[in-house]
């Protein structure tokens, strides 16, 4: 049950790229730390490949999976890629190439999110639109626009 004196109102969120990219910024650091600390930050598959992608070198990588094993991780199950064709289509159904508004790696994410019950951390408005087709909370690390 969400608690409103814990940070992001106690909600568990799958934390996608782009608000890992962002949780050290001054205004976002000690929130996020306090989530991580309380178990309410988790990941899933999609993420964990987009961070690690990035890693610099082989020590990079090895110390980065190791941090992101210790998060709950959301899985991506045939139940998640069903739901996010028919999230697909109803994109595709609101105007022509609606579909292609948002990255397919964020809708395999809200779709895992839905599928938990949990929401999503972000820095991408992909994920508002995702939430007009999908059943997740959809929330901002800061305010849209407000961080690089």
């Amino acid at each position: 049950m969400p608690r409103a004196d814990l940070p992001y109102g106690g909600a568990v969120l799958i934390a996608d790229s782009s608000a890992w990219a962002r949780a050290h910024h001054a205004g976002t650091r000690s929130e996020w730390a306090s989530a991580l600390r309380n178990g309410q930050i988790a990941t899933c598959p999609i993420v964990n490949l987009e961070l690690l992608y990035s890693a610099r070198d082989g020590a990079d990588l090895d110390r980065l999976a190791g941090d992101l094993v210790q998060l709950r991780d959301i899985p991506i199950s045939r139940s998640v890629t069903n739901a996010a064709l028919e999230a697909l289509r109803r994109l595709a159904h609101m105007q022509p190439r609606h579909q292609r508004s948002v990255g397919l790696p964020d809708l395999l994410l809200a779709a895992a999110a839905q599928d938990a019950g949990v929401g999503v951390l972000h820095y991408d408005e992909d994920f508002d639109r995702l939430a007009t087709v999908l059943s997740f909370e959809s929330r901002w690390i800061a305010p849209r626009g407000s961080l690089p």
